[in-house]
């Protein structure tokens, strides 16, 4: 059951989503994402300046005469969204308005897409994780799609807080079997190696990495002194000298990973606007096209 905040706080989503994915958003996220591949719709006589690839060969055998396929364009899409649930998700230093942290801003990027998609009439799926698979919503097209995003991404308690981001990846690879855009919603902080895993779902799928992060990632301040922290995944406490503390995984080193992988990333700080980076994403996407 949720909480009178919780449902407090995905109802204040759901109001800024509806105003902020307006009709020039939409069209953005339309630009970027087009729709995957061609469709067989018939065969024809084969003309000369075809091209001699899409020749049917067994219609040509039967009837003694060359023909070729017709495609047509598929317009809709299937859009899948992979949402890493676990503790590390849960930190944040407030960003703009003071209670930001990685999963609210996962939630507004998961919420803006999915409200997109389902205005240009596509397909949306979820898969949720941690260490395991917490949730699966096959891709469908129906209205209020989006509020059970919000409500899977924001409010869903997890059962697990480990990452097992390469067992979501699989799990997507398994789910799909048409090709997708796919956008993983993570920090991308495991100690399970995700590039093959990843690698493999960008040979076939358009794959977007929207990885969230916090200033807190980075460092805490000079003479902070001794600090006792808890790991958000694993619940163990440390007493540690707060100079001692180094990034585990730079931010750079782990976009440039994900784009080496097969990943389109942009980096969504706690402290940054979503929409504007959602944008950003849109249109840097449509000028590599």
């Amino acid at each position: 059951m949720l909480s009178v905040e919780e449902l407090r706080q995905i109802r204040r989503l759901h109001i800024q989503l509806n105003r902020r994915v307006d009709s020039p958003f939409a069209g953005e996220y339309r630009s970027a994402f087009r729709g995957q591949g061609m469709e067989f719709e018939d065969v024809r006589p084969y003309a000369p300046g075809d091209d001699v690839r899409h020749i049917d060969w067994n219609v040509t055998a039967r009837t003694g005469q060359p023909f070729v396929k017709q495609f047509r364009e598929e317009r809709e899409l299937t859009l899948l969204l992979l949402l890493d649930l676990s503790g590390s998700l849960r930190v944040g230093t407030g960003g703009r308005d003071g209670r930001t942290d990685k999963r609210l801003q996962l939630a507004r990027i998961a919420g803006a897409l999915s409200w997109a998609a389902i205005r240009n009439g596509d397909r949306v799926g979820i898969i949720t994780f941690t260490d395991q698979v917490e949730e699966v919503l096959p891709p469908r097209k129906v209205r209020g799609h989006a509020m059970r995003v919000l409500r899977a991404a924001f409010a869903a308690p997890p059962a697990r807080r480990g990452t097992d981001l390469p067992g979501a990846l699989r799990r997507a690879q398994q789910l799909l079997r048409r090709r997708a855009v796919i956008c993983v919603l993570s920090d991308f902080l495991t100690t399970r190696p995700a590039g093959p895993a990843l690698r493999l779902l960008a040979a076939r799928h358009q794959v977007n990495a929207f990885l969230m992060h916090d200033p807190l990632e980075q460092g805490l301040p000079r003479g902070t002194g001794l600090i006792e922290l808890e790991d958000a995944e694993t619940g163990a406490r440390r007493l540690i000298d707060a100079a001692a503390l180094r990034p585990a995984a730079p931010l750079a080193e782990r976009v440039r990973q994900l784009q080496r992988d097969g990943a389109f990333c942009t980096p969504v700080s706690t402290e940054d606007d979503p929409f504007h980076q959602l944008l950003a994403h849109f249109r840097r996407l449509e000028r590599l096209r």
